[in-house]
């Protein structure tokens, strides 16, 4: 009983963390960074270095479509939102659907616990 109130009070910290702050992301970065090896295939971490998509250094807090020097879709360029929390958690599940028009072909992440690291991952990277 007492584990499930530690358990219980844990997650209702981080989640209070996460909405009182939704910059802040509340998942766990080294496992963030475990699933971003899905992401590595077509974006770096590296500022600035561009491959398939743009690097993602940074991202968390910069305007959609905004990375110099690549090309983004018409969809992504007019989509006009901060990549916070909440818009990155919407995209990561389901790119067409957050964003319909995106050139990215990556399906989503289902796992809402994976996108919850994924995004701590990102906000906690360098710049």
């Amino acid at each position: 009983m007492m584990r499930l109130r530690k358990g219980a009070l844990a997650l209702i910290s981080t989640y209070g963390l996460a909405v009182a702050n939704p910059a802040v992301a509340a998942g766990d970065a080294a496992h963030g960074k475990m699933v971003f090896a899905r992401c590595a295939a077509c974006h770096s971490m590296t500022p600035g270095k561009k491959m398939v998509g743009p690097s993602l250094a940074g991202i968390i807090g910069r305007k959609a479509g905004t990375v110099e020097g690549f090309t983004y879709s018409p969809a992504m360029k007019a989509y006009g939102r901060n990549w916070d929390v909440k818009a990155m958690d919407a995209f990561l599940a389901s790119p067409k659907t957050a964003i319909p028009g995106t050139r990215m072909i990556f399906a989503g992440l289902p796992n809402a616990a994976d996108r919850a690291d994924l995004i701590a991952y990102l906000s906690a990277a360098p710049k």
